[in-house]
């Protein structure tokens, strides 16, 4: 198999908006998807993927994903919901966004204590930690593979038992998700 760690750099892990990057004054929405276009475009599938359109972000304003829309502009916090929505769309449904979201605009909305910034930075550094975890845990997989298979399978099966593996391991992470959103709502 080719080296596992030569696809993984391909992906762009490491690539996110930060607090940094998102400007200290509120966004239009052209601003807003250029500031994703130009943070998420290397790491998706194919070139011609949307990673975020003007309906998408209408739609999550319409269902309260984010947080009311002032005079057409997006604040530093509305941005870093999107990112998070970004984030979380890839695995879970939007009924499922909304719900694990909404205690995070209520908190907004009602605790002046309460900081999105500090959540998001704290996101920004598990999912540092996450993918540091991650290429080590590649290296590993490969090898589970080589040793179940003994060789014996050519380059094509190994593949295909690799794939079949992560989406394996991608199905209980995103079922262990779903449990956690379904205990944490149902309180």
């Amino acid at each position: 198999m080719e080296n596992i760690q030569q696809k993984i750099d391909q992906l762009h892990l490491e690539k996110n908006i930060t607090l940094a990057d998102i400007p200290n004054i509120d966004l239009y929405v052209d601003q807003v998807l250029q500031l994703f276009e130009s943070t998420f475009r290397d790491g998706t599938r194919n070139k011609e993927d949307k990673i975020l359109t003007k309906t998408m972000i209408n739609n999550y304003a319409k269902g309260k994903v984010l947080l009311p829309i002032q005079n057409k502009k997006y604040t530093k916090e509305n941005i870093m919901l999107l990112s998070l929505i970004y984030e979380l769309k890839g695995a879970i449904s939007i009924n499922d966004i909304k719900k694990s979201l909404g205690k995070v605009n209520e908190k907004i909305n009602t605790e002046e204590d309460f900081h999105l910034e500090t959540l998001y930075d704290s996101y920004l550094k598990l999912e540092q930690q996450n993918i540091q975890d991650f290429k080590q845990d590649m290296d590993a997989q490969v090898n589970k593979v080589k040793n179940i298979t003994n060789d014996e399978q050519d380059d094509d099966m190994s593949k295909l038992l690799l794939m079949l593996s992560l989406v394996n391991m991608s199905n209980m992470y995103r079922r262990l998700a779903e449990q956690i959103l379904d205990e944490t709502t149902s309180v």
